[in-house]
């Protein structure tokens, strides 16, 4: 369930922004933009802490760095599942993306 979750994190906003790309008013194209770099902002989040990850994973949780601890917390606040997953549970599946 988590590696479902973390796969659509990481799908890009602009593939459903996109349907709005050819729409002759800029605001939308602007939006949409916008929208996927929030996005793309919120992957480089997660891709970042994958080492740390790693070293908590083999630390058994002694290991906790600055970038895990912002992954952890960004996918918290983004998905309710996420939410009652252990911070073991979700550093493998950021290692699993």
């Amino acid at each position: 369930m988590l590696l479902c979750f973390l796969l659509a994190v990481s799908a890009p906003v602009s593939v459903f922004a996109s349907s709005f790309a050819g729409t002759s008013a800029g605001a939308s194209s602007a939006g949409s933009s916008a929208s996927s770099d929030s996005t793309s902002g919120d992957d480089k989040v997660v891709m970042a802490a994958r080492s740390d990850a790693a070293g908590f994973v083999a630390s058994d949780g002694r290991l906790r760095g600055a970038q895990l601890e912002a992954a952890l917390r960004l996918l918290r606040e983004r998905d309710v599942a996420a939410r009652d997953a252990s911070d073991l549970e979700l550093a493998q599946a950021i290692l699993a993306r």
